[in-house]
């Protein structure tokens, strides 16, 4: 050791590791086209309603969905008659939306996009929303100042992110303690406190208004929930994927006993309540 690492102890401190984000999104996009999120996200189509009462849509109002998976925010905006853009970087996911918007009659422009690439000029939206969609996007400065880019001055961003603390949340957690996420990747569950959202909108917010919500999740037991997500969600099913026999009971048992835990309905069937961030965020105007 030298003279300089010696007196100054700070020098002993690696540089924080820089993430490599394209490879992280490659693999995210491949997690998110297995299994068919279609199936879980269909039950999450109330918080997309929820989100669109409190974004105050109206109709005519022009509306981007970011990262929209299957389309619950995107139906909620049309079923108030906006005119809406539907966006995922999964095509399937896509697909999904517009077989539901169709059986509707739903008329929604679905386009493939990068949350934290938006084709779309600044300031074409009235509205952006996300339902459990951006969170996940890994460069947050990115995805959070394409969404402003995007909203016009005086427009709202809509949010739904599960929280640190919520059941899901927990998941993530459990998961992530047998299958580590990438170094240096911030955690999605940030989304969910208002604090690090006043962090990424900073002074481009001229209001920042949150609520705590809770969606139920409601299955036939705690074995059918860890059934239909580690067949249908893909963090579940590619993190089951990289374990061994072991590895992989453990977790089985990990998760099971997380469903448990938050059970409301005792035997007789899953009723397990998440908590999720409620964010509307109104762009400044700067004129």
């Amino acid at each position: 050791m030298d003279k300089t690492t010696q007196s100054n102890p700070a020098a002993q401190v690696p540089p924080p590791v820089q993430p490599d984000f394209a490879a992280i999104k490659q693999r995210q996009q491949a997690t998110w086209a297995s299994g068919d999120f279609a199936v879980v996200g269909v039950t999450l189509q109330i918080v997309g309603e929820t989100l669109a009462e409190a974004a105050d849509i109206r109709a005519g109002e022009t509306v981007l969905d970011v990262a929209a998976g299957n389309g619950n925010a995107s139906l909620a905006a049309a079923h108030r008659f906006a005119r809406v853009t539907s966006t995922d970087y999964v095509p399937a996911l896509l697909e999904k939306g517009r077989a539901r918007a169709q059986a509707e009659g739903l008329d929604i422009d679905f386009r493939v996009a990068d949350a934290e690439n938006l084709p779309f000029a600044d300031g074409a939206f009235d509205v952006a929303l996300s339902t459990f969609g951006v969170m996940f996007a890994p460069d947050h400065s990115r995805s959070s100042s394409e969404l402003l880019r995007v909203v016009r001055d005086g427009g709202r961003i809509g949010l739904a992110s599960w929280t640190p603390e919520s059941m899901i949340g927990q998941l993530f957690k459990t998961i992530g303690r047998l299958v580590p996420p990438p170094a240096g990747l911030m955690s999605p569950l940030l989304w969910g406190t208002e604090a690090y959202l006043k962090e990424l909108f900073g002074d481009s917010a001229a209001e920042l208004r949150t609520e705590h919500r809770q969606f139920v999740m409601r299955y036939a037991s705690p074995a059918h929930w860890l059934q239909v997500f580690r067949d249908f969600y893909g963090p579940v099913q590619k993190a089951f994927n990289a374990l061994d026999v072991h590895g992989q009971a453990t977790l089985e048992q990990d998760i099971l006993s997380l469903l448990e835990r938050h059970n409301t309905a005792g035997s007789a069937s899953l009723v397990a309540p998440s908590e999720y961030l409620e964010a509307v965020i109104v762009k400044r105007s700067l004129h």
